[in-house]
């Protein structure tokens, strides 16, 4: 029997709440509800209760209800959700979480789910799930099922009743699939993760391609910021054996604030794990600020247009050598081989002769800069190509073997968790 974690706030979602637990309870499943509430629910008991909840946080509901300020309280609930989710986790009584609210209670419920791995079945039902920018605040890197109930959470009419029973088939019937493992344990294939963008979209494929007809798993990441976050938290988690990271351009955007930007601790968690990492450049010359935030200098910078929504502006020499300085700072980290390898006719497909963008005479300062600060341990391989031709592709298959192995196996010893 699959135990289901029920998140909500039960002074105002309680009927519904129970009816969800009644329903999940006649599918076969375990339900265990957990309150989030911030107000007394009266007359209503939960499995685990509002002050659990706050005692888990290091707080009280009593500290709670003498609080007048929301955002404060809507954490610490958050949070004494999240500890005790994956307590709960850790104990082996938790095999699918769902939640269930409007814009409050999915917030902080989707924050609780997120605190839990990857491949633990995540099931949020909200009646904000369609709201502009709402669904993307609710999901960012978790790995959660978002279901738009349409209809208000309030009262139990056919509608809402088709919609919570619609959910509770789906949560115990995600519950019932096999539970992701560990790398390495799928026919004995090693899992490599590997960064793309469009403009290095043709390098990317060639390089899964290869890998893939040598016996690995390779799972791609878009890296735009939110895919390549999602990447990192999945590699601590120890889900893969190496990192080909062929666009690391959010490590130039966290330093300029654009929109690509994946956070500070963007390529550290492989160096963390001790695994192999290949590293290129793909969008590390081109900046994304906000159009909205352009500065005199933006609007005088060279410019891709990559579509009618995103151009790309060229970064300065001097953005270019700070890039290196900290690419270099966390690579030179690492716990695990590191090899950096850099095409010098261009950095992606929209970094081109021709183009207004392309100057590897400016890349030169990165290339120059990196030099000075890496390690000697660290290779750096310049490959006379652009990212997007065969020869640059093979070089990163080639030194990405150097580190695997021609059949599927790390040569390098990975970490334990």
């Amino acid at each position: 029997m699959k135990t289901i974690l029920i998140v909500s706030t039960l002074d105002t979602k309680g009927t519904e709440t129970f009816y969800l637990r009644d329903r999940i309870s006649q599918l076969g499943g375990s339900p265990v509800v957990l309150d989030m509430s911030m107000r007394p629910a009266v007359g209503i008991t939960a499995d685990i209760s509002s002050d659990e909840v706050a005692r888990a946080a290091g707080s009280t509901m009593e500290e709670i209800l003498a609080s007048t300020e929301r955002a404060r309280n809507t954490a610490i609930m958050t949070s004494g959700a999240a500890i005790t989710a994956l307590n709960l986790l850790h104990e082996g009584r938790l095999d699918g979480i769902i939640g269930i609210g409007g814009s409050t209670g999915s917030l902080m419920a989707t924050d609780v789910m997120r605190a839990l791995p990857f491949g633990v079945p995540k099931l949020m039902v909200s009646s904000t799930a369609a709201l502009p920018g709402m669904s993307t605040r609710y999901i960012d890197t978790g790995d959660i099922a978002l279901m738009h109930s349409v209809v208000e959470i309030a009262g139990l009419g056919d509608v809402l009743k088709n919609v919570i029973d619609r959910a509770a088939r789906g949560i115990c019937a995600m519950a019932d699939a096999p539970p992701l493992s560990s790398t390495g344990k799928d026919g004995g294939k090693k899992a490599v993760a590997l960064t793309m963008l469009g403009p290095c979209d043709k390098c990317a494929s060639a390089v899964r391609l290869a890998l893939e007809a040598k016996g690995y798993q390779v799972t791609g990441f878009s890296a735009a910021g939110v895919g390549d976050r999602a990447m990192e938290a999945m590699v601590s988690q120890r889900l893969f054996d190496a990192v080909i990271d062929l666009a690391p351009g959010a490590v130039m955007e966290h330093l300029v604030g654009g929109m690509r930007d994946a956070g500070p601790t963007r390529m550290e968690a492989a160096g963390k794990a001790g695994i192999p990492q290949i590293i290129s450049t793909c969008g590390v010359n081109h900046i994304t600020p906000p159009k909205s935030k352009y500065t005199e200098d933006h609007k005088a910078r060279r410019k891709y247009d990559i579509d009618k929504y995103r151009t790309w502006l060229r970064a300065s020499p001097d953005e270019l050598r700070a890039a290196a300085r900290v690419f270099a700072d966390k690579l030179n980290r690492a716990g695990g081989p590191v090899k950096i390898v850099i095409p010098m006719k261009g950095w992606s497909s929209v970094d081109r002769p021709g183009s207004p963008t392309y100057d590897p005479e400016e890349d030169r300062c990165f290339v120059d800069e990196l030099r000075k600060h890496v390690f000697s341990k660290i290779a750096i391989m310049e490959i006379d190509a652009n990212m997007e031709e065969d020869v640059f592709a093979q070089s990163v298959i080639s030194a990405g073997m150097g580190f695997l192995g021609s059949s599927g196996g790390v040569l390098t010893a990975r970490k334990t968790a």
